[in-house]
């Protein structure tokens, strides 16, 4: 390879990116860059490596110098957003950069769907299913997109149209566990037990490791007076996840419920040594 090819390591970078080889990929970009200095795909492709290797401040360095060299970079901007969005600078940071790739690309969906999510965690919860919603538009089978906007639509009560984006979260991508999840989370808020145990087993089946589903699961269970069943369902979800402590003040409450006293103020004991508030209420009450 000739020495002075910045467009060979260039491609080789990119090569080693594809195979997930990142420090690999760093070497030949700083190269083409050094050969090149002025070359504002490398310091991009280069950043965005770092930021894949969680080095989001040096990430930042080049997608600046990318803008630097290419005011025009809107993917710079975007990944330039990414960096700052992890590093927890929304409004003044990662929104600006979002809101510069959008104007020099009204199509850019992820930009849209980013922005969304740094508007969801400065609580501007209106905001945000404004650009999940552009985001959709722009892209129709954008699942990412339906699941956060129906994780905002529910945490606003919205159940019913939340309902509708993981369900449609889910004819795009069937094997979607988390938005089967929170659709149960949403129809056991409006009383379709039977329903949110369905979505519940669903994503159990899909991933058997999600101590959620079987902790939510068990709830609904709880509600309906399937102690055995609800027992059976906190249990797992400790297995998974050992400081569960929503499982462990249920299981608690249930086991109570059949008259094993002495086992449940144990799990609600548990439960409060976890730091939940609501085992120490049921503790005053059952187990003194």
């Amino acid at each position: 390879m000739n020495p002075k090819n910045d467009k060979a390591f260039y491609s080789r970078g990119n090569a080693k990116m594809d195979l997930n080889d990142l420090n690999g990929a760093i070497l030949d970009l700083t190269k083409a860059i050094e050969i090149n200095p002025k070359y504002a795909e490398a310091f991009n492709t280069r950043g965005f490596a770092k930021y894949s290797l969680q080095n989001y401040t040096d990430a930042i360095l080049d997608f600046t110098k990318a803008i630097e060299i290419n005011p025009k970079y809107d993917e710079a901007f975007y990944n330039r957003g990414l960096s700052k969005y992890y590093l927890l600078d929304y409004s003044s940071g990662a929104i600006l950069d979002y809101n510069k790739a959008i104007e020099m690309n009204p199509k850019n969906d992820k930009a849209f769907y980013s922005r969304g999510n740094a508007k969801m965690d400065l609580n501007d919860l209106s905001g945000a299913i404004l650009d999940y919603t552009k985001a959709i538009e722009i892209n129709p089978n954008y699942a990412d997109a339906f699941y956060n906007r129906g994780n905002v639509r529910y945490n606003i009560k919205d159940f019913n149209p939340a309902i509708l984006d993981f369900t449609k979260t889910i004819e795009i991508n069937p094997k979607y566990d988390k938005a089967f999840v929170n659709r149960g989370n949403a129809k056991y808020n409006l009383k379709d037990f039977n329903g949110a145990i369905l979505d519940y087993t669903k994503a159990i089946e899909i991933n058997p490791k999600l101590a959620d589903a079987f902790r939510n699961r068990g709830i609904v269970k709880k509600t309906l007076e399937d102690f055995d069943g609800a027992i059976l369902d906190f249990t797992i979800a400790i297995e998974i996840k050992p400081k569960n402590a929503g499982a462990y003040y249920n299981r608690g409450g249930a086991k109570i419920s059949i008259s094993q006293k002495e086992d449940g103020c144990k799990d609600l004991k548990k439960a409060m040594e976890l730091g939940s508030r609501e085992a120490k209420d049921s503790f005053k009450t059952y187990c003194n």
